[in-house]
């Protein structure tokens, strides 16, 4: 499974409590910032990965590829996860479609992203040396959804401390891990063990 590294931990949790004989190769989560290189990464260790006898799967949406991740597929004959991008895998599109419909001025977050906000946002803009550039990226938001995973104190806290960032009011939508447990499940093709729809962490999808 080649994974984007913001679900890299997930989709490990979720396979080593499947028993899926699942090796999960993350690609890096950084790779967001620049998806043009999203592609060729997947490729290359697509390649690497068949020649030494694995069966393949992308543990990826879009992501920002316009399309090169399904390119990628029909060449190689892969699948890779629904959705144009980690907030359809784990709320589902028409989710996100309506809160983007709801307050287009909303940035939406992940537990992951949460966690990495300063290494996957701050510095890559360059805001922990230009913050005065703060406005230029983010005056148009108007709120902050947290699509939260497995919410907790710590990250709650580490919620609202982006929230002050941004001055923005925070929304909180539980999402779990449920609907990327049963996509996952379609790559794998674990058809007689059904994902546990009521299992701790699974969420609404």
């Amino acid at each position: 499974m080649i994974a984007c590294g913001a679900l890299g931990g997930h989709i490990r949790e979720i396979a080593a409590r499947r028993g899926w004989p699942v090796e999960v190769h993350a690609l890096p989560a950084g790779l967001h910032n620049t998806p043009g290189r999203i592609g060729p990464a997947a490729e290359r260790l697509a390649v690497s990965l068949r020649r030494s006898g694995r069966t393949v799967a992308l543990a990826y949406a879009d992501c920002g590829t316009y399309g090169e991740l399904d390119d990628l597929c029909r060449r190689l004959g892969l699948r890779r996860l629904p959705g144009a991008h980690c907030y359809d895998v784990f709320a589902g599109p028409d989710r996100i479609e309506a809160a983007l419909a709801a307050e287009p001025g909303t940035y939406l977050l992940t537990d992951f992203l949460l966690r990495s906000f300063r290494r996957s946002v701050i510095e890559p803009l360059g805001l922990d040396r230009h913050p005065e550039l703060w406005d230029d990226y983010f005056r148009h938001y108007r709120r902050l959804v947290w699509l939260a995973q497995a919410p907790d104190p710590v990250l709650s806290a580490r919620a609202e401390e982006v929230a002050s960032m941004f001055g923005l009011p925070l929304t909180v939508l539980v999402v779990g891990t449920g609907r990327l447990e049963r996509e996952l499940q379609s790559l794998v093709g674990d058809p007689n063990r059904p994902a546990p729809a009521g299992a701790a962490g699974s969420g609404a999808g």
